[in-house]
């Protein structure tokens, strides 16, 4: 019988709290370690608390780590583990720019590494099945896409958590990035981006709301606006039961997609087709079915992935190299938000790239 495996848990807030929790539900895993240096050490999280990493590392006994440490440590504390041989979950986004991903991305190659970038709503199974009804041609020719995330974070998330008010902690860099990694994998890359920020609302230095216009490469046009300061019950975190700490609302949506057959709503896997017995056109009645799929935890979905991607049976479903093209368009957002033009994608990554050390 296979051993369950040992995680050792980077960084104790409030994801690190959350993959504790799954790591000590799960079968097929076991809490091994946490290195958090707020972690309390008197034995009541079941495991040994170390200071950081490196310490957790030493003292051995662990075969993957999960690391949910703050965004501008990920990338360094990664190679760490990585360079003692561990399987690493990486918490999105995966490094603090497109640079530092690709150099991440280029440690994992030399070290013939294990990780998987934490992007978990790819692991979704209503991703999936809304990936398969547009790549199986069910919306007919994607024509466009909109989404929207907002919600208005307590005041004790920005001053509690010091970084979360640094540059890297924006509602880009901690937020859109997940709905940008999943438009990507839902209608494919981006050709070219527009943005328009703001930090008004809580008078920050990371921006608080951002509304982005997208042109995709196979033609398709969508758009996106989120913001941490406005009251809302639209997003990804309120439509799904995804974590407890956000109310459920089972009627919202955080993406339509529109096609030349038929639209479609994510994450209910509302689809609106017309039947066959009237034109298929404005004047007609939409007929409205839902997707089957079946309800998992796409946390736990990406825990048991992880397993599989620690054990060597697995590729990672989300790669450096993919996340990281994540990244370039979050920081091509940026550009063009503070320089009110539009941003051609792949030019962005290739002038990033040719500006690197040979």
């Amino acid at each position: 019988m296979t051993q369950p495996l040992r995680i050792g848990v980077v960084g104790a807030g409030f994801m690190g709290r959350q993959h504790i929790d799954l790591i000590s539900a799960s079968p097929g895993a076991v809490l091994a370690a946490i290195a958090d240096p707020a972690a309390p050490r008197d034995g009541g999280l079941g495991c040994p608390v170390y200071e950081d990493a490196p310490a957790m590392l030493h003292a051995g006994g662990v075969d993957a780590v999960v690391i949910a440490d703050p965004t501008p440590m990920h990338a360094e504390t990664a190679v760490e583990c990585l360079e003692a041989g561990v399987a690493v979950l990486l918490e999105k986004p995966a490094a603090m720019d497109y640079a530092e991903s690709r150099r991440l991305a280029d440690s994992i190659r030399r070290l013939n590494g294990r990780l998987l970038v934490g992007h978990h709503r790819r692991h979704h199974p209503a991703v999936a099945r809304a990936r398969s009804a547009i790549h199986d041609g069910e919306l007919g020719d994607v024509v466009a896409v909109s989404g929207l995330w907002s919600a208005r974070k307590d005041d004790a998330y920005f001053t509690d958590t010091p970084w979360h008010r640094a540059p890297g902690a924006g509602v880009m860099l901690i937020n859109v990035v997940h709905d940008l990694d999943l438009l990507r994998h839902l209608c494919g890359e981006v050709a070219e981006i527009q943005a328009i920020s703001s930090s008004r609302a809580r008078g920050l230095e990371v921006e608080d709301t951002v509304s982005l216009n997208l042109r995709f490469e196979t033609g398709a046009v969508g758009s996106f606006l989120a913001s941490d300061a406005a009251v809302s019950p639209w997003g990804w975190d309120q439509a799904t039961e995804e974590t407890l700490a956000f109310p459920y609302l089972p009627d919202e949506v955080a993406y339509r997609i529109v096609g030349t057959r038929a639209a479609l709503s994510v994450p209910n896997l509302a689809l609106y087709t017309y039947q066959q017995a009237v034109p298929p056109d404005w004047h007609s009645p939409l007929s409205r079915t839902y997707l089957p799929v079946e309800h998992r935890s796409s946390f736990r979905a990406q825990l048991d992935h992880f397993i599989e991607v620690a054990r060597g049976t697995a590729e990672p479903l989300v790669s450096a190299d993919d996340a990281s093209r994540t990244l370039a368009l979050v920081e091509a957002a940026a550009r063009a938000a503070s320089e009110r033009t539009t941003v051609d994608v792949v030019a962005f990554r290739a002038a990033i790239e040719a500006a690197e050390p040979t």
